[in-house]
């Protein structure tokens, strides 16, 4: 073989492997979404458990369980998650500290997440105006606190504008200890005289697109080698069909 087909044949493995190997890497996901989400429709398939019983338990063990809450609210002191998008749409996700009223959790709130509102710049809401009801019953699935993100957790602009739900900063922001799980409230959307709260859905449990990008991974790393290979006949055939006209 020629020094140019020697590097071009090791471009076309490399790039083989390369795609290979986020073939696999699509796969894995794949297995992760799948075990994710046959724990989440075991959890959610549950009957849904009290307050109380989700103080004695771990939180991991309750993550996507249902639980249902009757509660104090404090609109007063709500937060948001800003640049949240639904439907295509930018608004805010709104928080809400509950006491709960059995006293299961003394002197202790529950962040609820009672919903999605439009706001065209990402964070601009009042608070206290969209009241349900100064007792709340609701059921809610169990999500748990994030990992922190980059910079700075409130905006600038808007102190109760939260980019991320973090604990320790909410405490301080409700005036109370919070749970250390967070409720996402299932129900229908509520609708006020100037505005309306749009539950915010529950992850989807549908598999993605991972199975097709790692078909198109296998079928690229296919075209590589398989291109290598035609070149490598087409210029053999081109050498046998050459002839030598000595006379």
């Amino acid at each position: 073989m020629k020094r140019s087909e020697v590097m071009l044949g090791l471009v076309a493995v490399l790039a083989a492997a390369g795609c290979i190997r986020l073939g696999l890497w699509q796969l894995h996901r794949l297995e992760e979404r799948r075990t994710k989400n046959a724990l989440m429709a075991m959890q959610t398939g549950a009957g849904p458990a009290s307050v109380a019983d989700a103080r004695m338990q771990d939180t991991s063990r309750l993550h996507w369980r249902r639980v249902k809450l009757r509660g104090v609210p404090d609109y007063q002191r709500e937060a948001v998650l800003s640049a949240r998008t639904q439907n295509g749409s930018v608004g805010v996700q709104i928080v809400t500290a509950i006491k709960p009223v059995d006293g299961s959790w003394p002197d202790t709130s529950i962040l609820l997440i009672r919903g999605w509102m439009p706001a065209p710049d990402g964070r601009t809401y009042a608070r206290g105006s969209t009241p349900e009801g100064d007792t709340l019953e609701v059921e809610g699935l169990v999500t748990e606190f994030p990992p922190a993100g980059t910079g700075t957790v409130r905006m600038p602009s808007l102190p109760y504008a939260f980019r991320w739900l973090d604990r320790d900063t909410l405490a301080k922001e409700v005036g109370t200890p919070v749970a250390p799980f967070v409720l996402l409230q299932l129900g229908d959307t509520v609708q006020h005289d100037v505005s309306k709260i749009t539950r915010v859905p529950p992850p989807s449990l549908s598999e993605g697109s991972h199975k097709s990008y790692a078909v198109q991974w296998f079928v690229f790393a296919t075209v590589a080698l398989g291109g290598f290979v035609a070149y490598l006949v087409t210029q053999r055939a081109k050498g046998g069909g050459t002839t030598s006209n000595i006379g």
